[in-house]
C-alpha cells in the first residue's frame, strides 16, 4: 500500500487508503464478507473471541465500517473540544480500536504537532495488522508513530494512566461484567473518556450505563449532556442519539443496494472528564423543524429537562442561528 499525501486531512487520507484496500478481492466476495460480518460482528450475543478472522474479513469490514466509525468519533471529539477548547491530550489509548478508525479521528481533532501519542489495543491480530498498514500509509506523523498491541478486551484489561481514552463500537461485543470493568478501568486511567455506540435503543442503554459508571467514578459529563445529573429520558420511551454524514463507497452501495453518495450514521455517545469543562447550555436532540417564520428545537437543557423551544423572526440573530442549527449542536451557539 503506497503512502498517502501528507498534506491531506485525516478524513481525506482515510478515504484514499481505504479506496485501494480491496484491490484483488472480488467485489462479490467483499460484499458477501461484509454482509456476514455486519450480521455477526455487532450481533446480539457478546463474544469471548474476535470475529474478524483473517485479512479478507478485516479488509472488507474496514472498508465498510471505518468511515462511519471515524465520523461518529469525530463528532464526539468535536463536542469535547467545544467543552474544553484549551485542553490538548498528550496520550491516547484506543480500547478495542481494531483497525484504528477512532485514532484517525483523534489525529484530525488535534492536528500535528499537537496530536497525542496513540496506543491501539485489540484482541484481533488481523485487525491490528491492517491498522498498522493503514497508519503507515497515512502520511500523518502521529498515526505512523502509533503503537498497536494485542490485548484481550475484558475485565482483566489494565491500561497505563494517560490523557484520552476512546472506546468506540466495542461495548456491545462484551459481556455485562466485562463491559462494566472496561469502563471502570478507562475512568481510572484517563483524564477524558469518549465512548461511542450505535444509535439504537440498546446502544443508548449501554451509553447511559457507561455514563452512570463514569459519574460514579468522579468524572463530570462534558457532552452531549449539559449536566452530570440523571438522564431525563424515561427508560423505554425514547433514546438519545445523533447522526453523522458518511460518504458512501462503491462497497457501501453494493452491500446496501443503494445509489446515494452518502448515508447517515446514527450513534450515541458520552464524553466525561476529570478536569473542568464548560458543557453546552443545551443540546439539540432532534433534527430542527423549520417552519414558515419559525424553527422548532427539541432540547436537552442544563436544568435536567427536555423541552421544545420555538425561535421566530422576532428573535433576530438567534432566528438565523436556529435555521443554521443541526441535530447534535449546542444551543445557543457560542
Amino acid at each position: 500500500m503506497g503512502r498517502v499525501n501528507v498534506s491531506l486531512s485525516a478524513s481525506e487520507a482515510l478515504r484514499g487508503a481505504l479506496a485501494g484496500l480491496l484491490d484483488g478481492l472480488p467485489p462479490t466476495q467483499a460484499a458477501q464478507a461484509t454482509g456476514r460480518l455486519i450480521a455477526n460482528y455487532r450481533g446480539t450475543t457478546p463474544t469471548d473471541a474476535p470475529v474478524l478472522r483473517d485479512r479478507s474479513d478485516v479488509a472488507a469490514y474496514a472498508a465498510y465500517r471505518m468511515p462511519a466509525t471515524f465520523e461518529a468519533v469525530r463528532a464526539a471529539l468535536a463536542a469535547l473540544r467545544d467543552a474544553a477548547p484549551e485542553w490538548v491530550p498528550g496520550t491516547h489509548t484506543d480500547i478495542g480500536g481494531g483497525t484504528g478508525a477512532a485514532s484517525w479521528a483523534v489525529a484530525e481533532a488535534w492536528e500535528q504537532p499537537e496530536a497525542p501519542r496513540t496506543t491501539v489495543l485489540d484482541w484481533a491480530e488481523p485487525a491490528l495488522a491492517l491498522g498498522r498498514e493503514l497508519a503507515a500509509a497515512s502520511g500523518i506523523p502521529s498515526l505512523r508513530a502509533a503503537t498497536w498491541h494485542r490485548s484481550r478486551i475484558s475485565a482483566a484489561l489494565r491500561i497505563e494512566s494517560g490523557d484520552l481514552v476512546t472506546i468506540s463500537y466495542v461495548l456491545k461485543e462484551l459481556t455485562e461484567q466485562d463491559r462494566t470493568a472496561v469502563v471502570t478501568e478507562a475512568a481510572r486511567a484517563a483524564q477524558a473518556v469518549v465512548i461511542v455506540e450505535p444509535g439504537t435503543p440498546d446502544g443508548y442503554e449501554r451509553i447511559v450505563a457507561a455514563r452512570d459508571r463514569l459519574v460514579a467514578a468522579g468524572l463530570r459529563i462534558a457532552a452531549p449532556c449539559p449536566h452530570s445529573g440523571a438522564c431525563p429520558i424515561e427508560p423505554g420511551a425514547d433514546w438519545c442519539h445523533f447522526a453523522a454524514r458518511v460518504s458512501r463507497s462503491s462497497l457501501h452501495r453494493q452491500v446496501k443496494g443503494g445509489s446515494l453518495a452518502y448515508e447517515d450514521e446514527k450513534f450515541s455517545y458520552v464524553v466525561a472528564t476529570r478536569f473542568p469543562v464548560t458543557p453546552a447550555p443545551a443540546r439539540v436532540t432532534r433534527k430542527p423543524q423549520i417552519r414558515k417564520g419559525q424553527v422548532l428545537l427539541e432540547l436537552c437543557t442544563e436544568d435536567d429537562a427536555l423541552r421544545r423551544e420555538t425561535v421566530t423572526k422576532r428573535h433576530g440573530p438567534l432566528y438565523k442561528a436556529a435555521r443554521d442549527a443541526a441535530w447534535g449542536d449546542q444551543w445557543p451557539p457560542r
